[in-house]
């Protein structure tokens, strides 16, 4: 091994447990996917070890998609065998969900950094205030609306978490809520959604970033395997706590610290790119 692979690897893998650690840790406290903790952890830690800017974001987000494979296929069991995952309506977004994410897939491998980070950073910036300032109750209605608008809502997120490197649930959990779909049903629905988006987007990314110059060791691709390896472990491993803290703690002063490190990395990100 030489020098230059071993000094990453003394400061890449402790970086990446204490990603996928804090990441499990907000997953279990807030019901958020781990995604949206490990986009913005892997951006400052490739940021921290001097990655090429031009595929940082892009190793970021596919890697996230990576990690977000077997966790959103062991939590869309667990919802499963509670009864809240919601199968019609599973049904009814997954294959427009599909193309959003084809398409989103695609637009990112043709973006620059500039344009993929701005993404990942204006929803961010949207997530933290609504997160901080949103009410629970609010409604748009009581029903999702007609076929059309369901097919359009799916594809929008579909595309847009997989530019981000989510899993679907940041955005589809508060759009299924607006439309009077109970809470509980539209988090385990929304696990589903994570490996919709997931699998398919990760692939993409890999396919995308063949041969990229650029990219740091254990890369195939845009997805970075030892982060997979590091980060899906610890992140599993803190779910549960994080869950048994969300018991204990209030959920308003969990959501706005969670919006307060969205708002500072959507705003770091904003620097990043001006």
């Amino acid at each position: 091994m030489n020098p230059e692979t071993l000094n990453l690897l003394l400061w890449l893998v402790p970086l990446l447990l204490v990603a996928g650690a804090f990441a499990g840790l907000l997953a279990g406290l807030l019901g958020v996917g781990g995604g949206i903790v490990v986009v913005p952890a892997l951006y400052h830690i490739f940021s921290y070890l001097g990655v090429d800017p031009e595929v940082r974001m892009h190793l970021a987000v596919g890697t996230s998609l990576a990690t977000i494979i077997p966790t959103s296929i062991r939590s869309v069991r667990a919802h499963h065998l509670r009864g809240s995952f919601d199968r019609h309506l599973f049904s009814r977004w997954a294959p427009a969900m599909i193309i959003g994410v084809l398409l989103g897939t695609w637009l990112a491998n043709l973006s620059n950094f500039t344009t993929l980070t701005l993404v990942f950073a204006t929803v961010a910036l949207l997530v933290s205030l609504y997160m901080a300032f949103g009410d629970p109750d609010w409604r748009i209605g009581d029903q999702l609306p007609g076929r059309a608008w369901n097919q359009c809502i799916a594809i929008t997120i579909g595309a847009i978490s997989a530019m981000m490197g989510i899993g679907g649930g940041t955005m589809s959990v508060p759009v299924l809520n607006l439309f009077g779909t109970p809470i509980h049903r539209a988090v385990g629905t929304a696990a589903g959604f994570g490996t919709v988006i997931a699998i398919p987007g990760a692939l993409g990314f890999i396919v995308g970033g063949w041969n990229t110059p650029g990219l740091p060791e254990f890369s195939l691709g845009y997805v970075n395997w030892l982060g997979f390896l590091l980060i899906v472990p610890a992140t599993v491993a803190l779910v549960p706590t994080g869950a048994r803290l969300a018991h204990s703690l209030g959920q308003t002063g969990l959501r706005r610290a969670f919006a307060l490190f969205l708002g500072l990395t959507s705003a770091r990100m904003f620097i990043d790119i001006f």
